[in-house]
């Protein structure tokens, strides 16, 4: 499991970082946190789209659906927060 999350978190370092911060703006909606929060249990939850114990598979499935994920609640937030944190998009 840790290895999964090392290999995502290597995909996924800037956008991260911007989730983060924008966890701690002022102006963050909170459907921001359930949001992070549904991110983080399907990442750490055994059950996944494609089971673990299918070869590659199993790990690209996190690979490509966090990353998304990610993308897709960036792009939902205020243009203020947005700003404020230096997304461009």
């Amino acid at each position: 499991m840790w290895k999964r999350v090392a290999m995502l978190w290597a995909v996924v370092r800037g956008d991260a970082r911007l989730l983060w911060r924008a966890l701690k703006h002022p102006l963050s909606p909170g459907w921001l946190k359930l949001a992070v929060a549904g991110m983080a249990l399907y990442l750490l939850s055994p059950v996944d789209f494609i089971p673990d114990v299918v070869p590659f598979l199993g790990v690209v499935d996190d690979l490509v659906l966090i990353p998304l994920a990610i993308r897709w609640v960036l792009r939902r937030l205020p243009a203020a927060v947005r700003a404020d944190i230096g997304h461009v998009g």
